[in-house]
């Protein structure tokens, strides 16, 4: 059965939260049958929250606002900007340590130089005009701040398509796309990784005929129940069984093009 309630809140609801409902255009923790996508998102916040020690932080498009919080506990100061009031209403509530402001991606409402870290987990490939928001990263950046985008990788997330699969994706991108889109930007490239199944999800991936992602998408779709061992491995699915990796690794089993999402970080100069 499909949950619609976040579990592992024995605290409940904030007062004057505003609960988000799972849609499918953000990710929302403490979803049994989301915990997947979630724990695949989550990963590339904790490998990364590192470089915001200490630092001025804005993640652009913070949606359900977990990832900005993660990040809060290390960084001087975040800013979790989105489009949505419903979202700015739930981050302002749930996640005090979170500046939450509603803006559009593609105007920050930042002055020149206001950060030292811009964030854009899972975001890029919902904008409609991209190069309009690296222009505005760079001008909101510090002179050597970085800029820290995760995408899915179109060539795995929807193969042999023209258009993306989800239908709130505008354009989707592959490393070689997303690494031109940041250096016409201005952008110094620091690092391109991919992220990957681990052992863990290796072995449920050979349990659902092939593919853990493919056996949760068919139910979806099919508005079916889910069988209690699918259920069972979505839930149980941690950050730690995920690899991120640099591309260039040289292994048949991490080429960049076969990763799930990738991950960039660049430099403003």
């Amino acid at each position: 059965m499909k949950s619609t309630k976040p579990a592992g809140d024995p605290a409940g609801t904030p007062p004057g939260d505003v609960t988000l409902m799972l849609t499918g255009e953000r990710t929302i923790p403490g979803l049994d049958v989301e915990n997947y996508w979630f724990r695949r998102h989550e990963v590339v916040y904790e490998q990364l929250a590192p470089r915001c020690a200490d630092r001025e932080v804005l993640e652009a498009g913070c949606g359900e606002g977990y990832g900005a919080d993660l990040i809060a506990q290390v960084a001087q100061r975040v800013i979790g900007l989105d489009y949505d009031d419903a979202a700015v209403a739930h981050v302002t509530a749930r996640y005090p340590r979170v500046e939450a402001v509603q803006g559009n991606l593609a105007e920050l409402p930042l002055p020149d130089a206001a950060v030292d870290v811009v964030v854009n987990f899972q975001v890029i490939e919902h904008l409609w005009d991209q190069a309009q928001f690296i222009a505005e990263c760079a001008r909101v950046l510090r002179p050597g701040g970085l800029l820290m985008i995760s995408t899915p990788n179109r060539i795995t997330f929807s193969p042999g398509r023209d258009t993306p699969i989800n239908p709130f994706h505008t354009r989707e991108l592959n490393a070689a796309e997303l690494t031109e889109l940041l250096v016409d930007g201005g952008f110094v490239m620091d690092g391109v990784y991919g992220v990957f199944h681990g052992p863990a999800l290796r072995e449920m991936d050979a349990r659902h005929g092939g593919s853990i992602i493919d056996a949760q998408i068919e139910r979806a779709l099919a508005d079916a129940p889910w069988p209690e061992p699918l259920t069972r491995d979505v839930a149980a699915v941690r950050t730690a069984d995920f690899e991120l990796v640099p591309a260039g690794t040289d292994t048949t089993a991490h080429d960049i093009d076969d990763s799930l999402d990738l991950v960039a970080i660049a430099v403003r100069p």
